[in-house]
């Protein structure tokens, strides 16, 4: 076979989406995906912004051999046969599923005098998977690690970016500030998620994930201890902050990775008010945190160690993203100062002291002691 077509919205493509690719690259010299603009869906992506994803997700599999043609105001099979396209392909992974796609395919035939279909029945692993699956994912801590199983890694950096952005248009209330406020934030939000701090191919932990990760305890620690809302948003301030420099060569001087995090923030000149949220991010400095009396830094200090209470899919990820992230030790080094870090924090949870926060302490330090202990045990073998 010459071509063969698949169609969808693919908002995100997904992982199923992306074998049933694979499966019509067995069958056809060329596949074309067909992608939906259907603004009735209210998707989360331009139709442009899809197909980039969509082509950057089959390019990362080395498939050279797919092309992606946005369908505007025109029938799926109808605009396939204007690409030389007779044959498309559907993936089918319920018996409703069968029911539905064999409707749009007789409808394809008899009444568009379009191309025939093909139907496909994905692994049992990818049954179940699907945009709206993934979409309905997002929002309690730990989303994107779940979603991150389930789509290609183009897709899921591009909905991270998109969450994130959200996030920090709420910080900063874009609806009323003015034009050039919101081009100074906009511009410091692809600084800060850029390939010089949080999005980084060096930063293996202290990235995208840890963000949205923090700013998810953030927002569900705020909603089961109903702070300040001014106070909310210091916290958010410093996450966002505190780690935008890190490593040895972050600030290029003898400062600590805290301390010119910090200074950045501060010189970043957005908001009113930014004292707070730079005694905060001092505070994840142990060499400084002793000296930082404020009244929200046990929250930042439990955001930023709540990973160590988390399941142990999650946990096993991060330790071993902490490991590439001190690469430039030998394994002999690594193991002993690893594990003199976790016994020093292991020490502290089992005194009530690792999360001076009472909510976090309440929802972690249990969980954290046994990774903790666990990842000794395993350092020590």
């Amino acid at each position: 076979m010459e071509k063969i077509g698949f169609s969808g919205t693919f908002d995100p493509i997904t992982n199923g989406h992306m074998w049933v690719i694979n499966e019509a690259r067995s069958l056809a010299d060329e596949v074309v995906v067909f992608l939906s603009e259907n603004p009735a869906k209210k998707p989360r992506f331009s139709a442009e912004e899809r197909k980039s994803i969509i082509a950057l997700s089959c390019a990362q599999q080395g498939w050279d051999n797919v092309q992606v043609v946005i369908v505007k105001g025109d029938y799926t099979a109808r605009a396939a046969k204007k690409q030389g396209v007779h044959c498309l392909i559907r993936g089918i992974r319920t018996t409703a599923d069968f029911d539905y796609e064999n409707l749009i395919q007789q409808t394809n035939v008899d009444v568009l005098q379009g191309a025939k279909t093909i139907f496909v029945m994905p692994p049992r692993d990818l049954g179940s998977v699907s945009s709206s699956f993934v979409k309905a994912l997002e929002g309690p801590i730990g989303w994107n690690w779940i979603m991150k199983k389930f789509v290609p890694a183009p897709a899921y950096h591009a909905w991270v970016l998109s969450w994130l952005r959200r996030e920090w248009e709420t910080l900063w209330d874009y609806d009323t500030i003015d034009a050039t406020a919101i081009a100074h934030a906009d511009d410091w939000f692809v600084r800060l998620t850029g390939a010089t701090m949080y999005g980084g191919p060096q930063r293996h932990y202290h990235n995208l994930d840890h963000l949205v990760h923090g700013l998810c305890e953030i927002r569900v620690w705020a909603a089961n201890t109903r702070p300040e809302p001014a106070d909310v948003a210091i916290v958010k301030q410093a996450f966002w902050f505190h780690d935008a420099e890190y490593g040895p060569a972050a600030s290029g001087s003898d400062m600590t990775a805290e301390e010119a995090s910090a200074r950045l923030w501060l010189d970043c000149h957005l908001g009113q008010e930014r004292e707070d949220a730079a005694a905060l991010i001092r505070a994840t400095d142990h060499f400084q945190e002793a000296h930082v009396e404020h009244r929200l830094k046990d929250v930042l200090l439990s955001v930023d160690l709540a990973i160590l209470g988390q399941d142990d899919e999650v946990y096993g990820n991060y330790s071993r993203a902490i490991r590439q992230e001190y690469i430039h030790l030998p394994d002999v080094k690594y193991r002993q100062e690893r594990c003199a870090a976790l016994a020093h924090m292991c020490r502290k949870a089992e005194m009530g002291q690792l999360f001076g926060n009472a909510y976090f302490a309440e929802q972690y330090n249990e969980r954290a002691i046994e990774n903790m202990q666990r990842e000794m045990a395993q350092l020590a073998a």
